[in-house]
């Protein structure tokens, strides 16, 4: 039975495809049930199988902003047709409180200095240092140096569920008509 899970050509098989698998060659009283308790007590079918997995936790909604421009959100919107100025994105951050937006209107190129600029005057000068951002997994908003930046404000940033655009749901409804 050991060969017959832990080869590399068997990669580790349920119990029912296993005792399939052994039952065209094998035979012995309470095959099956051998052959369960066994798949049952391997330890790495504990730790990677899907069905010994514990669930996920659940997805949370975010907390109610209680003033402002304290809480937003940001997406951006690419793969546009360059305006006359070059820019092919436009980077949406949105109040959650308010609803009110920006539409800052970027090249897909820019360096994070520039968007750290961009965002200092258009949001922070208006608006004060948020308390959190919610934005997706973009990689200009999982650097490093958009960590740092955020982390000398005081500001939390919370990314979005991958694949799930209804976590940032209020840039997603602006930017995805």
């Amino acid at each position: 039975m050991d060969e017959a899970h832990k080869s590399r050509y068997s990669v580790h098989p349920g119990s029912d495809k296993m005792y399939h698998d052994l039952k065209t060659t094998y035979w012995w009283p309470n095959m099956k049930a051998e052959i369960a308790t066994y798949v049952s007590k391997c330890l790495t079918c504990s730790k990677v199988k899907v069905e010994y997995q514990k669930p996920s936790g659940l997805l949370q909604q975010p907390e109610l902003p209680m003033w402002k421009w304290e809480q937003i959100s940001m997406d951006l919107i690419t793969k546009l047709p360059k305006t006359a100025s070059g820019c092919d994105t436009i980077w949406v951050i949105v109040d959650r409180l308010t609803k009110s937006a920006h539409f800052l209107p970027i090249k897909e190129t820019d360096k994070l200095d520039k968007l750290t600029r961009i965002y200092i005057k258009e949001v922070v000068t208006r608006h004060g240092v948020p308390i959190s951002i919610i934005s997706d997994r973009d990689s200009r908003f999982t650097s490093h140096f958009w960590k740092s930046l955020h982390k000398a404000l005081g500001t939390r940033l919370d990314m979005s569920t991958a694949y799930h655009p209804q976590t940032d749901g209020q840039t997603g409804r602006l930017t995805y008509r």
